[in-house]
């Protein structure tokens, strides 16, 4: 990652077979989701493994075709971008359950909220490598973007996994109920319904409309964090990808599990600010050379060693208030 000029390994023929594999595998899930469905837990399992593996290999060939440094910030710049698509589904959880979309839909819901983040986040990629090149301080402003974003996460974190959310408080939401009429009921995966002879939306169209509001935030936050770890715009767009590809599936795996990661936040909060300093070290060190950086591999260990820790953290949180809540039942069984 260097201020002036944009390093990348991504040729002309690597970005057009990757762009055509994205647009391939979005074409079948649409293909997959075209009749709604609820989806088992194998069938999420199924394509959850598929999504990791992909990445995975696609790693190995980034670490064998060039080297073991671009490797590692793919690696690193993968697990950053998986790490917040955790906390992304938590927010699709709430709105999903917020706009009560039946089980069948959710993931054809999911899928335009993937398109919609694919394409914000190539305009943000692109925007952000002109930037980067033309002026370094744009280092310094992405550090600070993820600062105020790892204290908003700490500030929110303390409302806890289980507060609802009001989705007349999302203004893309009311603006849109302003100028058109809404139908009643679903009507299965249709934008469109009638309204006593005219035009309407459907609640689907609404969730999509707010799943997609969502992805604006998240791409702000999201493409400064993984620029913080590699300067080659072809390695932040593709861990961006391979993050979103596989959303749909992780979304029905950890659906249970979402609201059980209750650290997870203090977690991010504290990747997004350490992603943030390592930003700002990076300036220094072009102006002065006398500033150490951190190097990728410790960004890694400290990012796998933070997840790893709230993981566990939420583990024995989660456990000890269940068995509190057992002993209580027991105890008021007893009286």
């Amino acid at each position: 990652m260097t201020g002036g000029t944009i390093d990348s390994i991504g040729t002309p023929t690597l970005w057009l077979v990757t762009l055509a594999a994205v647009l391939g595998l979005l074409a079948l899930d649409f293909v997959l989701t075209r009749r709604p469905h609820e989806v088992s837990m194998r069938e999420a399992l199924g394509w959850s493994a598929f999504y990791v593996a992909l990445p995975l290999a696609f790693g190995a060939y980034v670490w064998l075709q060039y080297d073991s440094t671009r490797g590692l910030e793919y690696l690193t710049g993968y697990l950053v971008e998986k790490s917040l698509s955790v906390d992304n589904l938590f927010v699709f959880l709430l709105l999903l359950t917020a706009f009560a979309v039946p089980h069948e839909l959710q993931q054809r819901v999911l899928l335009y909220g993937i398109v919609g983040a694919l394409a914000l986040r190539g305009v943000f990629i692109g925007l952000g490598a002109a930037a980067l090149a033309a002026f370094d301080w744009v280092f310094l402003v992405f550090g600070l973007i993820l600062l105020v974003t790892a204290v908003k996460i700490l500030k929110n974190a303390g409302a806890g996994p289980g507060h609802d959310l009001d989705v007349n408080a999302i203004r893309s939401v009311r603006l849109v109920r302003r100028f058109m009429p809404v139908t009643p009921e679903y009507e299965g995966p249709r934008m469109f319904g009638r309204v006593k002879g005219r035009r309407a939306l459907t609640p689907f169209a609404l969730a999509v409309v707010a799943v997609l509001t969502i992805d604006v935030v998240f791409a702000v936050d999201s493409v400064p964090a993984v620029y913080g770890i590699t300067g080659d715009p072809y390695l932040v767009f593709v861990t961006n990808a391979f993050a979103l590809l596989g959303l749909r599936a992780l979304y029905f795996v950890l659906q249970g599990a979402l609201t059980r990661l209750v650290h997870l936040n203090y977690g991010l909060a504290v990747i997004l600010a350490f992603i943030g300093v390592k930003l700002g070290l990076h300036w220094a060190h072009l102006h002065w050379e006398s500033v150490p950086e951190i190097p990728t591999l410790l960004s890694l260990g400290v990012i796998v060693g933070v997840l790893a820790l709230t993981t566990l953290t939420s583990h024995i949180s989660t456990r000890d208030r269940s068995t509190k809540a057992v002993s209580q039942e027991e105890s008021g069984k007893a009286g």
